[in-house]
């Protein structure tokens, strides 16, 4: 390109920290010295219809797309060359002309738990009061712990942990992922086990996500790390029989030895007295087999379900 790499995101401190670090290794690829990367790509930090409205789940005005959708109507119309998601925020269906055309190597999938009354989840006192916008934390959190009081919690890190700090709850959970990449992970109590508490379909991992047309870009071809990228695609396949919005407590978890690949796929009533899950391996060789395995496991789990589904 004879201009800047033009990429797109949302405007909170975790979102700009995870694009900065993919536009210097975007523009590390293209030949960029320290200091230079704003030479070879820059950020368009984009305010988000799900950023705007900060009182309410997700489930009740609209689910994931509203964190996604302006940035991918800027890609399509062309003010934008490249998008960069959170990977669990990305609903499964893709709009026309745009694919997930890069996903970085994954971060720590797993989810973090903050408290002011313990420093672990089981040693918080009968009735703790448990900080969550999550509808999947909240099921996976009371199949453990059934006398919670879950209460809605959203804003950014830095809201949720000064809403935490000043006694509003007795513990939160967040991604230990934008944790880390915000540098706060000392603020970590604990690292939730991945058995009790799998993670949210494509939580830890990042999508890059472009026109068709840019599909193909050395640049971006660059940035995909192989074994994330098919985990993930078993993930969302699960997601997708799953539906796997807000108003689903759904989860998905890959990991890859070697050719094989393990899919945990699991999903819990919104109390979660219910839980369902399903464990399999099977060899993959690309992203299609991948995605397959997580339709065949998600769908081995919805028959199971049965009329508790969400629609």
């Amino acid at each position: 390109m004879d201009r800047p790499i033009r990429i797109g995101t949302r405007k909170s401190r975790l979102a700009l920290a995870q694009s900065g670090m993919v536009r210097d290794a975007i523009a590390r690829t293209l030949g960029a010295a320290p200091g230079e990367e704003e030479r070879f790509a820059v950020l368009v930090p984009i305010v988000t219809e799900g950023d705007r409205i900060q009182d309410r789940r997700l489930m009740e005005i609209g689910g994931k797309a509203l964190f996604t959708r302006e940035l991918e109507e800027c890609l399509q119309d062309g003010r934008l060359d490249l998008a960069v998601h959170s990977m669990k925020d990305v609903p499964a269906d893709m709009p026309g002309g745009l694919a997930i055309v890069a996903m970085p190597e994954r971060e720590d999938p797993r989810d973090a738990f903050l408290g002011r009354a313990a420093r672990r989840l089981t040693d918080l006192p009968q009735g703790a009061r448990l900080g969550t916008a999550s509808l999947r934390r909240q099921a996976q959190a009371l199949a453990l712990r059934p006398d919670l009081a879950i209460e809605m919690l959203r804003g950014n890190v830095d809201t949720r942990l000064r809403r935490l700090a000043e006694g509003e709850f007795d513990a939160i959970l967040l991604a230990t992922a934008g944790l880390s990449r915000l540098g706060l992970s000392e603020a970590i109590h604990e690292r939730l086990s991945l058995d009790d508490f799998p993670p949210a379909p494509g939580q830890g991992a990042l999508a890059l996500q472009a026109r068709l047309d840019l599909a193909d870009a050395d640049w971006l071809v660059a940035q995909d790390h192989a074994p994330t990228r098919l985990a993930v695609e078993a993930e969302r396949g699960a997601m997708a029989v799953l539906e796997g919005s807000c108003r689903t407590a759904v989860a998905a978890f890959g990991v890859m030895s070697g050719d094989d690949l393990t899919l945990t796929v699991e999903w819990l009533s919104p109390d979660g007295r219910r839980r369902v899950r399903r464990v399999g391996t099977t060899a993959v060789a690309d992203g299609e087999q991948a995605r397959a395995f997580g339709l065949d496991l998600g769908a081995r789990v919805r028959a199971e379900v049965g009329a508790d589904l969400v629609p």
